[in-house]
């Protein structure tokens, strides 16, 4: 293999293996999966800045021998990028461990149940003919008891009103 093909095959290798984890249930290898994809991120970056050169410093050097420093700072960019969410996806897998004591998501029976349903707009549906599992949150006839508790009549003390 050439120079030419190594980087372009590490930066495919590492976006593979990165999709591949963040595919996972587990949250430590979606974090690992997060870390590859910005490893090959950077990589990526890197090789868009073309051949080594030289600091772009006035006088240093002749500005036809200059690097380019916008891919440097896109990678530099790139890596605050990356460890603020490594931090944040690691804070949740220290949260999920701490109540659960285990750090992988499970299946959300909601969203299967959601997804079983058959395909109907909701401009045609009607809230009264939805199973009552289904309806709104706050659907008429879920809320007959709240009505009661809700009402506006509160009994004063006398004296208390407005004068």
């Amino acid at each position: 293999m050439t120079p030419t093909v190594v980087l372009p095959v590490m930066i495919g290798g590492l976006y593979a293996a990165g999709v591949y984890l963040l595919l996972d249930r587990s949250l430590t290898r979606v974090l690992l999966g997060f870390v590859l994809l910005g490893n090959a991120t950077n990589l990526l970056l890197l090789s868009t800045g073309g051949p080594a050169g030289l600091a772009p410093i006035l006088g240093y050097s002749d500005p036809e021998q200059f690097n380019d420093p916008l891919p440097q700072a896109l990678i530099l960019t790139a890596i605050v990028i990356t460890f603020g969410v490594s931090a944040f996806v690691l804070a949740i897998i220290h949260r999920s461990w701490r109540l659960a004591r285990n750090e992988a998501v499970g299946t959300d029976e909601e969203d299967r149940r959601v997804a079983a349903r058959k395909a109907t707009d909701a401009d045609e549906l009607d809230p009264d003919d939805l199973a009552p599992e289904d309806r709104a949150a706050m659907h008429a006839d879920s809320r007959a008891g709240v009505l009661e508790e809700l009402a506006d009549d509160v009994d004063l003390p006398a004296g208390s009103g407005t004068r």
